[in-house]
C-alpha cells in the first residue's frame, strides 16, 4: 500500500506505473490488448457503477470481494485505476465542464458509457502524470470495442485531442467550478454560509493527510515519525514513500492511523478510570483503543462479528483488550447499566469526501433522511443504556446539520432525561472555532491549517456531550 499521495511514482509511457511488469490481457475477438487497455476499461466501468448505480468505491476496489475486472489486473495496474478513479471523483464537475465546453452540442440521451470514457481518459490527462498519447489511444480503443460507441470514437480522439492541446487554457477555465455537486454545495451554503462551503468544497481537491493516535509521547513519536503534534494530541506525518506497518512503532503497537478529528469524541469524556463504558458501533476499534487508555472498562459493541474480529486483531497489535459484544445496537439492552457510552453513529461520511471522493456521487438527500432517522433512534436508545448522571457522546463524521445539530436539539427537546454537557473552547486551544456556541463540536475540512510541508484540514465531524438526568 502505497501512502505518498504527493510524491507520485511516474507512470511509464502505457500509463502504468513503473517497476511492474502486468498480466497479459486479451480483447473479446482474442487480439491481444494493447498496454494498459484493461485497466482504463476497468477504471470507466467502475466509474460508471459510482456515478449511475450509486455502489461505494470501496467495496469495488477491495482485493477479495472488489469487482472482477479490478481483481484481474496487477498491482500496477490496479494503482492505475485507483489513481483515476480518485481523480476523477475529486473533479468531477471541472472534468465535466471541461467536455461540455468541447462539445457542439450535448452527448446523446442514454449515452453513459461515452460519458464514462470520455471522463476516463480526461481525468488522467488533466489531473495524472499520464502521457496525453497513451490516454486517448487507449479511450479510442475502448470506444471502437464497445458497439454502443464505435460511431463515436473519432469524437473521443478529437476531444481528447483538443485537451492535450489546450490543457492550461482549459484548466483555467473550469478553475472555478466548485468540486462538490450542486445538491450537496446548497446545503453547505445553508449551513454554513457560501463562502465557507466554497472553501470546504475546495478541500475536496487535495488528499487527506495521515494522522496517528499514539498511545502517550506526541513529542516523542512526532519526532522519531517526522511529523508534527495536532492540537487532538495525536501526530499528523508528512508525506513519505513505503507503508503504514513498515514505519517506527507500528509492529510494536504504539500508536494507530486515526485522522485528527476522529480522535476527539473519545476525548471527551476526559478520564474514565474505574468507570464502565461502551462503544456502540465500536470497529475497527480506533476509539475502543482510546477509551481503554483513558482508563474505562470497555465493552466494544457492534453488530458485525467480522468487523468485531478485525477489531480484536487491532486491539492485540495494540497490547489492549475489550469485552466484545456481537449484536443490534438498537435492541442491544445490558444487565448493567454503563457509566458512558459512545455513539459514533452511521452516517453519510460527507465529512471524509478527500479520502471517500465518491461519497457525493453515491448519496442524495433522501440517505441523508434516512441516516439521520436511524441516528436519532440509536441516539435515544443509547440514552437508556447509561445510568442516571451517565455520559453519552454522539457523534458521526458528517457535515450535514441534519444528521448533528438538528438531530440533537430534537431529541433534547423531546425528552427529559438528558441534557446538554457544553464543551469548553478554553480545553481545546487550536481548535476553539470548532466549538459552537451551544457547546458542540463542529470540524470542517477546512480547519487546522499547517505549515512547513504538512497537509492542513481534518475530516468534517460533529461530537456532542450529553448526561442523563433521570
Amino acid at each position: 500500500m502505497v501512502l505518498n499521495s504527493n510524491n507520485k511514482k511516474p507512470f511509464n509511457k502505457d500509463g502504468r506505473q513503473s517497476g511492474n511488469r502486468p498480466p497479459q490481457h486479451r480483447s473479446h475477438d482474442s487480439v491481444p490488448a494493447k498496454p494498459g487497455f484493461a485497466a482504463r476499461a476497468a477504471a470507466t466501468k467502475i466509474l460508471g457503477a459510482v456515478i449511475d448505480r450509486k455502489t461505494p468505491l470501496d467495496g469495488m476496489l477491495d482485493a477479495e470481494g472488489g469487482n472482477p475486472a479490478y481483481k484481474a489486473l496487477g498491482e500496477s495496474d490496479r494503482a492505475l485505476v485507483r489513481a483515476i478513479l480518485n481523480s476523477a471523483l475529486r473533479h468531477l464537475p471541472c472534468i465535466e465542464a471541461a467536455i461540455a465546453s468541447l462539445l457542439d452540442s450535448p452527448l446523446p440521451e442514454g449515452a453513459r458509457a461515452l460519458h464514462h470514457v470520455l471522463v476516463v481518459g480526461a481525468a488522467q490527462m488533466l489531473y495524472l502524470d499520464v502521457p496525453d498519447h497513451s490516454a486517448v489511444d487507449i479511450a479510442v480503443e475502448q470506444a471502437n470495442q464497445d458497439p454502443r460507441n464505435r460511431r463515436f470514437a473519432k469524437l473521443v480522439n478529437a476531444i481528447l485531442r483538443r485537451i492535450g492541446r489546450e490543457k492550461e487554457e482549459i484548466l483555467s477555465q473550469v478553475a472555478g467550478v466548485p468540486a462538490m455537486p450542486a445538491w450537496f454545495l446548497a446545503r453547505l451554503e445553508a449551513a454554513y454560509g457560501a463562502e465557507a462551503a466554497l472553501r470546504i468544497s475546495n478541500t475536496q481537491l487535495e488528499p487527506a493527510a495521515i494522522d496517528v493516535t499514539v498511545k502517550s509521547d506526541a513529542e516523542g513519536w512526532a519526532k522519531r515519525l517526522n511529523g508534527v503534534v495536532l492540537p487532538t494530541g495525536g501526530v499528523r506525518l508528512a508525506a513519505f514513500e513505503g507503508s503504514i506497518p513498515s514505519l517506527d512503532g507500528f509492529t510494536d503497537g504504539e500508536w494507530w492511523v486515526q485522522d485528527a478529528a476522529a480522535s476527539i469524541p473519545a476525548k471527551l469524556f476526559g478520564s474514565l478510570v474505574g468507570r464502565t463504558v461502551v462503544d456502540l458501533c465500536a470497529a475497527p476499534g480506533g476509539k475502543t483503543a482510546q477509551l481503554i487508555l483513558a482508563g474505562g472498562k470497555v465493552t466494544a459493541l457492534d453488530q458485525s462479528a467480522n468487523r468485531l474480529k478485525r477489531l480484536s486483531g487491532n486491539l492485540a497489535r495494540l497490547g489492549l483488550e475489550a469485552e466484545t459484544v456481537a449484536a443490534d445496537m438498537a435492541k442491544f439492552q445490558p444487565d448493567d447499566l454503563f457509566d458512558a457510552a459512545l455513539l459514533d453513529a452511521p452516517c453519510s461520511s460527507t465529512g471524509t469526501t478527500r479520502r471517500h471522493p465518491d461519497v457525493l456521487w453515491t448519496k442524495g438527500p433522501e440517505d441523508i433522511a434516512k441516516l439521520a432517522a436511524l441516528q436519532e433512534r440509536l441516539l435515544r436508545h443509547a440514552l437508556t443504556l447509561v445510568k442516571p448522571g451517565g455520559l453519552v457522546v454522539f457523534s458521526n463524521c458528517s457535515l450535514d446539520p441534519e444528521e448533528g445539530e438538528d438531530l440533537v436539539a430534537r431529541v433534547l427537546r423531546e425528552t427529559d432525561m438528558a441534557e446538554r454537557v457544553p464543551i469548553k473552547p478554553e480545553d481545546w486551544p487550536g481548535l476553539e472555532a470548532a466549538i459552537s456556541p451551544l457547546g458542540a463540536f463542529r470540524t470542517t475540512p477546512d480547519m487546522l491549517p499547517l505549515s512547513g510541508g504538512f497537509a492542513s484540514g481534518l475530516d468534517g465531524f460533529f461530537a456532542v456531550v450529553l448526561r442523563r438526568t433521570r
